[in-house]
């Protein structure tokens, strides 16, 4: 019985060697198989990247050959360019000498080609002359001009009165007329002092407004006209414009005053005329009677 049992364990350790060492050949074929895969794949990557850094080189030396090409062409338009311009200044000095040289020949002979040279410098330098002169007289006279415009300016603008306090005191000046007004939003005109209104809108959020009015029997009207904002009217009876500044505006009305020369042109031709009153500062009860425009509004 033992004999036996010592045989069979016998077999089965000479079953069992055999199986561990097929194992491990097997491991090794199995990794002797990855390693030459991945030896394959990277082979065959770096072909590739072979490959497109061929094609690369290929395109690189092309763009070179071409540019070269190109730096060719514009080298030899230069050089071209060079020449032509070195011939043309040959060609303008050979003419420039030529032309001196004929100039002495005919200084020397007295052709008649050098008196009528002569005749056009000298009318020539007439007309530059007339010409400065001529535009002296331009710059003196727009001198003259802008000087009166800034006096007029400054004689007119003087200030712009934001109260009532300051309106009195541009009045006791006595430069010029002021009439102050009320105006409250609405297709009827009122009359204040030379001129004749009608206040046709207001924004009191960004503080303009709308004004319509009647001058030398013609209707006109201003648009958005801001704060402060001075309207300057041109009448045939006054000499100097009439003002129009509105100082207050809220919804629907505004508060102003009317600026106007306080001596008409014939007053002021007529020096034996009487003195004439200035309009009172803030006239109590203007004459507010609608008056109706020859052209009536659209």
């Amino acid at each position: 019985m033992e004999d036996f049992r010592e045989g069979s364990e016998y077999e089965q350790e000479k079953t069992t060697a055999p199986t561990g060492v097929n194992r491990i050949l097997i491991g090794a074929v199995v990794a002797l198989l990855v390693i030459a895969g991945v030896a394959f794949g990277y082979g065959y990557r770096q072909q590739i990247m072979v490959s497109h850094l061929s094609a690369q080189e290929s395109v690189a030396t092309a763009t070179i050959s071409d540019l070269q090409g190109q730096l060719g062409t514009v080298t030899t338009k230069l050089n071209d360019m060079a020449a032509a311009q070195q011939a043309a200044q040959q060609a303008a000095q050979q003419a420039a000498e030529q032309a001196a040289a004929q100039k002495k020949t005919a200084a020397k002979r007295g052709s008649p080609a050098d008196k009528r040279y002569k005749q056009l410098q000298a009318q020539l330098e007439e007309q530059q002359k007339q010409l400065k002169d001529t535009q002296d007289l331009v710059a003196k006279n727009r001198t003259d001009l802008e000087g009166s415009l800034s006096s007029t300016k400054d004689e007119l603008n003087g200030s712009i009165a934001k109260t009532h306090e300051e309106l009195v005191v541009l009045q006791k000046r006595g430069e010029r007329n002021y009439f102050e007004f009320d105006l409250t939003k609405s297709k009827q005109f009122q009359r204040f002092g030379p001129l004749t209104l009608s206040l046709r809108r207001t924004d009191a959020k960004h503080m303009n407004y709308d004004l319509s009015m009647v001058i030398d029997d013609n209707q006109l009207r201003k648009n958005r006209v801001n704060l402060y904002e001075p309207i300057w009217i041109h009448t045939e009876s006054e000499g100097q414009p009439v003002q129009v500044v509105v100082n207050k505006i809220s919804k629907n009305f505004v508060h102003g005053y009317i600026s106007a020369p306080k001596y008409k042109p014939a007053e002021l031709a007529n020096t034996n005329a009487p003195n004439v009153t200035p309009a009172a500062a803030h006239p109590e009860t203007p004459d507010q009677t609608p008056q109706s425009p020859k052209q009536p509004e659209q």
